[in-house]
């Protein structure tokens, strides 16, 4: 069994709002650009848990890892070891308040760092990097993970996400064919950050028109917070949940679902929505105006193109548009730990779900599911066996210490 150090892993549940309350003061203009002559290029991404993460190079060293997140203003550094490996000198510590149940967090802001990812780079850029990885993103990914960048990237290009090939496209200015078969939306820009309207219906018939954070950096498909100052009414099915840690600790919660999601002439039904505690999220976020968010699970069924200085988003469905929104019906929520990120923990149970009927206990560590080892499978990978359908049946292996205990798990869908 891992050490007390690897489980601190635990406290990272999911990725969700951790840092869209963090903004440095940042201008207007293009921070990257491209190599030479280039008007566009394409860059490759990884996906893990619904998450786009990019290699990039900080001060000509690396490869880092960074989470792309439209939620967050400025570059943040959540790898603290960072600090000695590039040899930084800070200018002066600060303390960042975020979302959460918890006080501030004590970190230092960087300045004239030089990035690049593929044939984009910037020659000085500041950034914020935290005196305590508290997060533990990598074990929640299941890769190391080094920091998000967000604001300064995408008010560089227009930038093309494309899930289904796993590759960025950023274009010096715009590309009309882009944006064929796509449907523009405006962008309102607030704190560097996007936010776009839409409308959600709910059991009952009501019908709320909201202003929604994209964040590219959530595993959340949606997350309703407050409306009009005032905490969202819970769906008539609903679970108590873990939603995370912000950047002002544990964000606590429910997860639900919503009858009906519209954006612009595309409707979906059946959504599932988180619902954070409005003290740990809603108050905290009133003064944007903002209702909540929509996150890469929600996003990934377009393809997406961020034109932020004409203040406008474009979205072409993909083939998985209409697909039933699948969610974890195992109760068993995971974080990868050790060396190569192979060895999979309990972190959480969920209560009268599958897991718990099962007897899964915090701490036992995940060995085997229909008979295949999971140390060669990612955390995405065993997430699509735990979001299959309800009553679907997984032959599991666990370790408990000395002991191993197998049988029949049955997914049992609460939402």
């Amino acid at each position: 069994m891992e050490s007390l150090q690897a489980m601190k892993a635990i406290r990272t549940v999911f990725l969700f709002l951790a840092f869209s309350a963090f903004t440095m003061p940042s201008s207007a203009q293009k921070h990257f650009v491209l190599d030479g002559k280039r008007t566009q290029d394409l860059i490759p991404f990884k996906k893990s848990r619904g998450l786009i993460i990019v290699e990039t190079y900080i001060n000509n060293k690396g490869p880092f890892n960074f989470i792309l997140d439209t939620g967050v203003g400025s570059v943040l550094i959540t790898d603290a070891k960072l600090k000695e490996a590039l040899n930084l000198k800070f200018v002066r510590k600060i303390e960042i308040s975020g979302l959460g149940e918890q006080s501030a967090l004590e970190a230092y802001t960087v300045p004239f760092l030089s990035f690049s990812m593929g044939a984009a780079h910037c020659k000085s850029i500041s950034a914020a990097i935290l005196s305590e990885d508290v997060f533990d993103l990598s074990g929640y990914v299941g890769m190391p993970i080094h920091g998000l960048l967000g604001f300064e990237f995408f008010n560089s290009f227009v930038v093309k996400i494309n899930y289904e090939a796993s590759v960025l496209k950023v274009f010096n200015g715009e590309k009309p064919r882009l944006y064929k078969k796509g449907t523009k939306f405006p962008l309102t820009l607030i704190d560097n950050k996007p936010y776009i309207q839409a409308t959600v219906e709910t059991d009952e018939g009501k019908k709320y028109p909201l202003n929604l954070l994209i964040d590219s950096g959530s595993g959340q498909t949606l997350s309703l917070e407050s409306y009009q100052q005032k905490p969202f009414d819970l769906p008539q099915k609903f679970i108590p949940a873990n939603l995370g840690v912000g950047l002002s600790g544990n964000i606590r919660g429910f997860n639900g679902r919503i009858k009906n999601f519209t954006l612009g002439k595309y409707s979906l039904n059946s959504v599932v929505c988180s619902f954070p505690y409005f003290e740990d999220v809603g108050a905290k976020t009133s003064a944007s105006n903002r209702n909540g968010s929509i996150g890469n699970p929600m996003l990934s069924r377009f393809s997406v193109v961020f034109d932020y200085h004409k203040h406008q988003v474009y979205l072409k469905p993909l083939p998985n548009y209409k697909k039933p929104f699948a969610v974890n019906n195992s109760g068993i929520e995971l974080v990868a730990s050790g060396d190569s990120f192979n060895h999979y923990l309990i972190s959480r149970v969920e209560p009268q779900s599958a897991a718990e009927e099962f007897g899964v206990l915090v701490g036992d560590e995940l060995v085997a599911i229909n008979f295949r080892k999971v140390n060669t499978m990612s955390l995405s990978e065993i997430m699509k066996f735990f979001c299959a359908e309800d009553g679907r049946t997984l032959f599991i292996e666990i370790a408990r210490g000395d002991e191993f205990i197998a049988g029949i798990l049955k997914l049992k869908s609460r939402i």
